[in-house]
């Protein structure tokens, strides 16, 4: 018997496939098939009509993933998040070239894509419930469901219950970051827009949160773009990342090759030839950058 007959037969033994199910490979492939929630695609932005800050910036975020946006301060990250939410107009900033496109439509108004900004901005007056509560103000719905997605953020966060009463403006920074990112569960986003989570927070702190975001995202389906400059974490949680820097993506790939890539370790990391690297050598490497060159 020939070989191919008898991988005929063998193939005829296997027994039918349960209706639904489906192998891994096909799964991963209609993974890798699927639209992205997120696409931003070579734009500029302008403030004040003459100052230009971003340059052909091109990104991508698949659905139900974590994508991290790296650089220093001034590299352009918040910019970037902004643009997709809509927020340059307050700024005198605009797009002026190149399009955002989120769920499959051009980004003209507001579709399910929250940004929780840097800094946190909680309203101060308001208790920490309060504050929750106001991230279901425009979504609508009945109390009951609002209660739920309540009692939902609670569970994520408990230290927010164990605050619920406390004036937003007096609790610690942490949990007015945990607020920020709980009122923005409260509008049932499809994607969260984080701006530096970690800014001016206890390393213990930065972890709790960057864990619980870990958390949302494999439990609750919602995709993240995370800007952030304390590269480390982000890239421990992050799928994929890209490297911003002058208003330019310089470098982009897979997270755990960014983290491996010796120019991101000398140049964010401050680690260098597997040794952390010293202030005074670290000072000079703007004139090194090989991926601007």
């Amino acid at each position: 018997m020939s070989v191919s007959s008898d991988r005929s037969l063998q193939e005829a033994a296997k027994p039918p496939p349960a209706p639904g199910a489906s192998s891994l490979p096909d799964r991963l492939a209609a993974t890798s098939a699927a639209p992205p929630i997120l696409s931003v695609n070579n734009i500029e932005v302008v403030y004040d009509h003459v100052i230009l800050v971003l340059k052909g910036v091109s990104l991508t975020v698949p659905k139900g993933q974590i994508v991290a946006l790296l650089g220093a301060n001034g590299a352009g990250k918040s910019t970037t998040l902004k643009a997709i939410s809509n927020l340059l107009s307050a700024e005198r900033g605009e797009v002026t070239k190149g399009s955002i496109v989120f769920d499959g439509e051009e980004v003209h108004a507001r579709r399910g894509c929250i940004q929780v900004m840097e800094g946190r901005h909680c309203f101060a007056h308001l208790s920490v419930e309060e504050n929750l509560l106001t991230g279901a103000f425009t979504r609508g719905g009945a109390g009951a469901a609002v209660r739920r997605d309540l009692e939902l953020v609670y569970s994520y966060f408990p230290r927010l219950k164990e605050r619920r009463s406390a004036t937003a403006g007096y609790v610690s920074g942490g949990e007015q970051q945990m607020c920020a990112i709980g009122r923005a569960l409260m509008s049932r986003p499809k994607m969260i827009l984080l701006d530096e989570p970690s800014m001016g927070l206890a390393p213990q702190l930065v972890e709790e949160i960057f864990k619980i975001v870990g958390d949302l995202n494999a439990k609750e389906g919602v995709s993240f773009l995370l800007a952030e400059q304390n590269t480390r974490m982000a890239l421990k949680y992050a799928r994929y990342g890209y490297v911003l820097e002058n208003g330019r993506v310089v470098l982009d790939g897979d997270a755990k090759a960014l983290g491996e890539n010796e120019d991101v370790k000398e140049f964010y990391l401050g680690i260098a030839e597997g040794r952390r690297k010293s202030f005074r050598e670290g000072k000079h490497y703007r004139r090194r950058k090989r991926w601007l060159a």
